[in-house]
């Protein structure tokens, strides 16, 4: 039976994200919520596996109370438990805190064969969480995964996105993977695995719960902290050709994108 942990943020939906035309901050209220694109798909592959092989898929999530909602679609896609890291002492976390907290959670789990995240979140794209959790459980990690070709004799094999190609690689288990969008399309669940979700056990834990120090949670215990967000200010040049025939503009066009570079010359 292969164990599988999903590892998935419930964050801002950045694709309805609005900002502040006065002062480029973000405006958080009301804004909305979900499960992260890609980490959709790190549950879609864990439950393939679990389709594949026989198994246990159990999804884990570091966040506020509300994002019981995103836990309850990874359920009904077909993962078989959750748990919820929720605790005021987890709020302002970085990676560091964040992988810190999912390691103490799994510690708890009755053993895993492979832990399965998104390449990054979509609100953060820090790319860091996956690489940090592998390190602190001291298990072999493989990232930027577009496909996972075998599970077999302990071992699994994936194939890795390069900037210029690919690699396959093999490493044994237990293994932390991390996958690109690219790896599949998350499934929508029909009503009835939806209406079934609301009966499959979803955990919550806090940080006592966990054993963690208050000093190493939190703002406390991050290594890095934004001090602020704001949108980039983009702003036009405003070049315009005009009063010469559509020949000359087009040229003069054609010479202005080569000097920025836009174009080759």
């Amino acid at each position: 039976m292969l164990r599988v942990v999903a590892c998935a943020k419930y964050s801002l939906d950045v694709s309805e994200l609005r900002f502040d035309p006065s002062t480029g901050e973000p405006i958080l209220a009301g804004a909305k919520m979900k499960l992260g694109d890609i980490d959709k798909r790190a549950i879609e592959e864990a439950i393939r596996l679990k389709e594949k092989h026989g198994g246990h898929v159990t999804v884990l999530t570091v966040g506020p109370e509300s994002a019981k909602m995103g836990l309850r679609v990874a359920l009904a896609m077909g993962a078989d438990e959750a748990y919820l890291l929720v605790d005021p002492l987890f709020e302002g976390a970085d990676t560091l805190v964040t992988s810190l907290v999912l390691k103490a959670a799994i510690e708890k789990l009755e053993g895993f064969d492979l832990i399965i995240c998104g390449e990054a979140t979509t609100d953060g794209y820090s790319s860091i969480v996956g690489p940090r959790l592998a390190g602190l459980l001291e298990i072999p990690q493989v990232a930027y995964a577009r496909k996972i070709l075998e599970v077999k004799d302990g071992s699994i094999v994936v194939e890795r996105d390069l900037e210029d190609g690919y690699e396959v690689v093999e490493v044994k288990l237990p293994a932390l993977v991390t996958v690109t969008r690219e790896i599949n399309e998350p499934r929508i669940p029909p009503l009835p695995a939806i209406m079934k979700a609301s009966r499959k056990p979803m955990k919550m834990l806090n940080a006592s719960d966990l054993g963690i120090p208050s000093e190493l949670l939190g703002q406390e215990g991050s290594a890095v902290q934004i001090l602020e967000a704001k949108a980039p200010e983009i702003k036009r040049k405003g070049v315009i050709f005009e009063e010469m025939p559509a020949d000359e503009a087009a040229r003069k066009l054609v010479e202005a994108l080569i000097r920025e570079g836009v174009i080759g010359g």
